[in-house]
């Protein structure tokens, strides 16, 4: 089995409800994503997938996130947009562009500061 991990960045606010009062403020973050592959097959090159095309997959993903309040996008209607679940989000449109080949996600990690960090493993 190999597993492959590239890591980006997006800006985004977010409000969270029932949780720690200071968290229920409307607040924003520098959030990092580490998205993680896994496969065991490799391509006639030797590799699982091209650290380019999972880099270019996670950007379009992470576009419909940055530089937005996540409480307003249809996926988080009805849920906190909480890094847990912002996590499922990015596994759940990652598997997606992946669903017809022989490549699963295995982890997505979501943190939103340097010490803080929700992962979720599908």
């Amino acid at each position: 089995m190999f597993e492959l991990k590239v890591t980006k960045e997006f800006a985004a606010a977010h409000q969270l409800e029932m949780v720690a009062k200071k968290c229920e403020n409307l607040h924003g973050h520098n959030w990092k994503v580490e998205a993680c592959v896994a496969g065991e097959a490799l391509t006639g090159g030797g590799v699982l997938v091209d650290f380019v095309e999972l880099k270019t997959q996670l950007s379009g993903i992470l576009e419909k996130l940055d530089h937005k309040f996540l409480n307003e996008l249809e996926f988080f209607a009805g849920k906190n947009p909480s890094s847990e679940n912002v996590a499922v989000f990015i596994a759940q449109e990652l598997q997606k562009i992946f669903q017809d080949s022989a490549i699963n996600v295995s982890r997505v990690a979501v943190w939103e500061s340097e010490n803080c960090c929700a992962t979720y493993l599908p």
